[in-house]
């Protein structure tokens, strides 16, 4: 997939966690289905923080090289490549163990996630044309892929929110059956 028809995945599935947010209330984004699980207000937030602060950061770490780039002196680890080769991250779920590092925090509203998601599709946007004349050369390593250019570090942003759709579907099938 190039990076025009993944902005364009991207905003598919963008705007389909924006118009899922009409079905829940406040109270159902913070419900939790176990106290080491993310509720679905907290799985927003890391997908808009992890675009955010990791991999648009990186994106542009990538397009201006410095001294935080990383020379390509290692390839992917096969888990990269797979991911890369397949074009998405394979249909399991990843379980992270709760730390303050990682877990996200809940939501304080849903604006605070419209606008996130608004602002994660107008920095794809405005990152797109800058990856025609990206050197591919400069990388950023990721610590389970191993080193990525800018644009398979645009590319990782959509896969990342296709494959929180499983979660999605957990998390809504949790709440319809506790109303």
């Amino acid at each position: 997939m190039n990076t025009t028809e993944a902005l364009q995945r991207f905003e598919e599935t963008a705007n389909y966690y924006l118009h899922q947010l009409d079905d829940f209330s406040m109270e159902q984004l913070k419900r939790q289905p176990s106290e080491d699980e993310w509720s679905l207000g907290q799985m927003y937030l890391h997908l808009i923080n992890s675009a955010l602060y990791m991999q648009l950061r990186n994106v542009e770490q990538c397009l201006a090289p410095g001294e935080d780039s990383v020379a390509p002196i290692a390839e992917k680890t096969r888990a990269g490549a797979e991911i890369f080769d397949q074009g998405s991250f394979p249909p399991i779920r990843v379980h992270v163990p709760p730390s303050p590092q990682y877990t996200p925090v809940q939501p304080e509203s849903k604006e605070q996630l419209i606008q996130g998601l608004n602002t994660v599709i107008g920095r794809m946007k405005e990152t797109l044309p800058k990856l025609e004349q990206a050197s591919l050369q400069n990388t950023v390593p990721h610590p389970r892929f191993g080193p990525l250019n800018s644009v398979e570090w645009f590319l990782l942003i959509e896969m990342h929110y296709r494959h929180h759709l499983l979660q999605m579907d957990r998390l809504r099938a949790f709440l319809e059956c506790n109303v």
